[in-house]
């Protein structure tokens, strides 16, 4: 009996060890809903408190984020359900009720994205092994869009707004105007404050037009997730130095970062660098672009 006790004591005091070790067990992470995957620099983001960092490969992104591209510049951000978000050069877009839910049991991922200005590109991935349900709006300042699986290219700017329905099917809406697109490579122009023009078919030509506004092209020195290559844009003896010319990239929109080394003869540097680089020939010409700017005077590549 005595041995039965003490066995059953045993049991409860493992059972509580087990219990508390499983509470203190942090939870799963979340996934980021939307995540910075490439750039092609310059590009920010813009935080709710008026913060302005780079683009940086893997930054998670937030309600009221807003994404900035400078001239020439590209970016591309992927939703949790591997959906491609694309912004072609000097645009804006403003990032609002994300979310990543559980609905009925089924995993419902929303997103509000308000093209301010500049090219747009929302592509769902067709491979991609999510099963749950989309919400996602798009706004391209007078037309906001509902999708819920397509493939769709827009733009803002000064004279008209424009939406192109590549693949797919969304609402659009526009004032008191409601309609369906469902034909691929059909295209709604609004131009501003006017009316709009009837839906039409785009040609192929168009459609490579505006397509290459949104892509990141090689040869542009572009940072891209899954990048091994670096381009070494300084190497300063103090800290100081090296901070001068690793805020003035920031500021511009350059991903940099510091890294000290130690050399016995010398001590401690301050290497200022860019990563994430697809290849050597990449890397190079970022290093080449960015050249005579800064304070940088010679480049260098590495993996």
């Amino acid at each position: 009996m005595k041995i039965k006790a003490l066995l059953l004591a045993s049991c409860v005091l493992l059972a509580g060890v087990a219990g508390a070790a499983e509470r203190a067990r942090p939870a799963p992470a979340t996934p980021p809903v939307i995540v910075v995957e490439g750039v092609q620099m310059p590009a920010w983001v813009e935080h709710a408190s008026g913060a302005r960092d780079p683009l940086v490969i893997g930054s998670r992104l937030v309600n009221s984020d807003r994404i900035y591209t400078g001239p020439g510049s590209r970016a591309l951000l992927r939703l949790v359900d591997g959906s491609q978000v694309k912004l072609g050069e000097n645009g804006i877009l403003a990032l609002d009720d994300l979310g990543n839910k559980k609905v009925q049991m089924k995993d419902v991922v929303t997103a509000s994205l308000d093209v301010v200005k500049g090219a747009f590109r929302f592509t769902t991935q067709a491979l991609s092994k999510f099963r749950g349900e989309r919400d996602v709006k798009v706004r391209i300042v007078t037309i906001t869009a509902g999708i819920r699986g397509t493939d769709l290219w827009g733009k803002a700017d000064d004279t008209r707004d424009v939406v192109c329905l590549i693949e797919g099917k969304v609402t659009v809406v526009r004032a008191e105007e409601a309609f369906t697109m469902d034909q691929p490579m059909s295209f709604y122009i609004a131009p501003k404050n006017k009316p709009a023009e009837p839906v039409a078919k785009i040609s192929q030509e168009q459609f490579n037009t505006w397509s290459a506004e949104t892509e990141i092209a090689a040869g542009k020195g572009a940072i891209r997730k899954g990048g091994k290559w670096r381009v070494y844009l300084a190497e300063l003896p103090t800290q100081d130095d090296a901070l001068k010319v690793y805020d003035d990239l920031r500021s511009a929109g350059y991903a940099a970062e510091i890294r000290p080394l130690k050399k016995e003869e010398t001590g401690t540097t301050y290497r200022v660098r860019i990563s994430n680089l697809m290849s050597k020939q990449e890397a190079g010409l970022l290093g080449a672009a960015l050249k005579g700017r800064f304070g940088i005077t010679e480049t260098r590549v590495s993996q």
